[in-house]
């Protein structure tokens, strides 16, 4: 069962390891660089004031201990107990003086931190977002690179989140250690010995823990991710009428106990380790401790040390180990943190190189050409578009026809700019569109359009969110012609129906309704080359006419690619284009094509069978 959750689907891209104590520390600036560089991007000011404010703390507290020594010496001095207690008055109030600066250095470290920690947040999803949104659209069927995306997202950015406080608490707890031993350096040099053995068992039990963590990690996140998809599966809202139409709740169900009861045994593994090793560093501890107050009794006892000194060194002892508790512990949860925060750098490094660059801005054009144009999707063994060429003229209406699977979409996506073509050229007026940003010419309607969680005037607006429009005069010019009015008009309120079920007082649309939304948004953006690919596949037929007269109105002055397997939608085309396979097989008008007796001719006649019973 274990061995079937490791499959290269869910396996991340690195594997826990055994890792040394100083591989560990090797590791730990590599940790928390990327965190320090998103923190001082996110909120430089509230940075520098908590860098500040914990160096001073620290400061502070040293000072503390220095002056709790002046307190002791006076109060351990010869002579009635009220007047040593009015000599140490003086160094008394400076260690209150010390502890209370220190208090609100820590209280202004929180405030700062209140501003940091929303800023990450901002920063980093900002980051990711920009990432995403500007990768090349070929980076979306390579399953690495969508691996990392939602690694990133659902994982990355909480835990950046999460590492930066982190952060912020082992800059205190460093300096917290580094005041105290400093001071103790300063009391007496050999008290530094006695120092560090008494907080060796406790630093020795912690990062171990870590590391336990740190190797265990890697299986636990792929066990989280597979659990989150199957909770996606048992509590969202899409798959849940397919589930029970299938009556697929019990395969869930068995899902979920798959990976649960591994991830559960995982964890109570990992922590039966650490639980273990906590204990045997605090036994340690224990006896480390008591073998620190016989250190500290024998250098009493040979007057190595006055008793004062003596006593700051308890205390001094006993504030780095409460310090060294807090840095170790930051220093555990950042360790395992940052498998997160790394898998959300790898998908920055990894965005950046697959961004799509900006060529010069792209006109209307008057002729497209296809050279030898080939196209291979990531990790395919074949290409899915071979050695096409073709012309595609302004005015005309193309359509790209064809079986399941034979290219059509992918094509299209070529002549768009959407996809780089993997051989071949393809040329809007004799200049190649690899050197072309030709975004802003296209218009491209999907048989699965994006359902917007929006109103629905946004829903149309986005396909060109700058257009300016007095009076939404081209939004209703457009959503008559795709009959997109009437579904609006039926809305509770409008055009400004909420369409998402997950909102309060939100609306939702059928397949049919959304499809008309998304030809208006095609028809508002109003670019020179308007792809359609299935765009009426859930229409009734009233709607389908209605689109296909705006696309006899359009090519007047556009160039229009049309996919669909209705064929008798394409016969009045000027050109059409039948793919199998991937490649280019057939091309001419309807009347050519079925003069010719070729595939077309067949498709169209086993379709004409279909509809009325009767051959060609």
């Amino acid at each position: 069962m274990t061995e079937a959750l490791a499959s290269p689907y869910w396996r991340l891209d690195d594997t826990g390891r055994p890792l040394s104590f100083w591989q560990l520390l090797r590791r730990f600036p590599a940790a928390g660089r990327p965190v320090v560089e998103v923190i001082w991007q996110a909120a430089p000011r509230s940075a520098a004031v908590i860098a500040v404010l914990q160096v001073a703390s620290g400061v502070t507290g040293a000072f503390g201990l220095l002056a709790t020594t002046g307190v002791l010496e006076e109060l351990l001095t010869a002579g009635p107990t009220a007047q040593r207690v009015l000599a140490a008055v003086p160094s008394l109030l400076l260690v209150i003086f010390a502890y209370s600066a220190r208090a609100a250095m820590d209280a202004g470290v929180a405030l700062a931190t209140a501003r940091v920690v929303p800023g990450v947040r901002r920063v980093a999803e900002e980051r990711l977002f920009d990432a995403s949104l500007h990768a090349e659209l070929i980076a979306f069927d390579d399953d690495r690179f969508y691996d990392r995306m939602h690694r990133a997202r659902d994982r990355g950015l909480f835990y950046l989140e999460q590492a930066t406080s982190n952060v912020v608490a082992l800059l205190g707890a460093v300096f917290a250690v580094v005041g105290a031993a400093g001071i103790i350096g300063v009391l007496h040099p050999v008290l530094l010995p006695v120092l560090l053995v008494s907080l060796l068992p406790e630093g020795w039990a912690v990062f171990r823990s870590a590391r336990l963590g740190y190797e265990g990690m890697t299986r636990l996140v792929t066990l989280n991710r597979r659990l989150r998809m199957i909770s996606d599966l048992a509590t969202e809202r899409e798959p849940a009428a397919e589930i029970r139409a299938c009556q697929a709740e019990p395969f869930v169900l068995g899902e979920y106990r798959q990976v649960a009861d591994v991830l559960r045994d995982h964890e109570v593994s990992v922590g039966l380790a650490q639980a273990r090793t906590g204990i045997a560093g605090r036994a340690c501890a224990g006896v480390a401790t008591a073998l620190t107050f016989v250190a500290l009794g024998l250098l009493l006892y040979a007057g190595w040390i006055p008793l004062a000194v003596a006593g700051t060194a308890v205390i001094a002892i006993r504030t780095s180990s409460l310090a060294l508790g807090q840095l170790v512990r930051a220093c555990n949860e950042l360790f395992e943190q940052s498998l997160y925060v790394s898998d959300y750098q790898s998908f920055l490094r990894a965005a950046g190189e697959r961004r799509r660059s900006a060529g010069a801005v792209a006109g209307p054009p008057n002729r497209i050409t296809l050279h030898d144009v080939g196209f291979r999707y990531p990790g395919a063994a074949v290409d899915a578009v071979r050695d096409v060429s073709l012309t595609l003229h302004k005015g005309q209406i193309i359509a790209l026809v064809g079986e399941n699977g034979s290219g059509k979409t992918t094509l299209a996506k070529v002549i768009a700019g959407l996809y780089r073509p993997s051989s071949g050229q393809v040329c809007w007026d004799d200049r190649d569109v690899a050197e072309l940003d030709v975004a802003d010419q296209v218009v491209v309607v999907l048989q699965d359009p994006v359902r917007w969680p929006h109103d629905a005037r946004t829903n149309v607006r986005v396909g060109r969110h700058r257009r300016v429009d007095p009076g939404d005069a081209a939004l209703r010019s457009a959503a008559d012609s795709a009959r997109a009015t009437e579904v609006v008009e039926g809305l509770p309120r409008g055009w400004e129906t909420l369409l998402s079920k997950y909102f309060r007082d939100g609306h939702e649309l059928s397949g049919g309704q959304w499809q008309r939304l998304a030809v208006a948004r095609g028809l508002f953006r109003d670019a020179p080359l308007v792809i359609w690919d299935e765009p009426t596949a859930p229409l009734d037929a009233k709607a389908e006419y209605a689109v296909y007269e705006s696309l006899r109105q359009l090519a007047g002055s556009r160039t229009v690619v049309l996919i669909t397997h209705r064929l008798a939608s394409v016969r009045n085309a000027d050109q059409i284009y039948l793919l199998h396979e991937g490649s280019l097989v057939e091309r001419g008008t309807h009347d050519e094509l079925l003069a010719a007796g070729g595939r077309y001719a067949q498709l169209y006649g086993l379709q004409v069978e279909m509809y009325t019973g009767a051959t060609t």
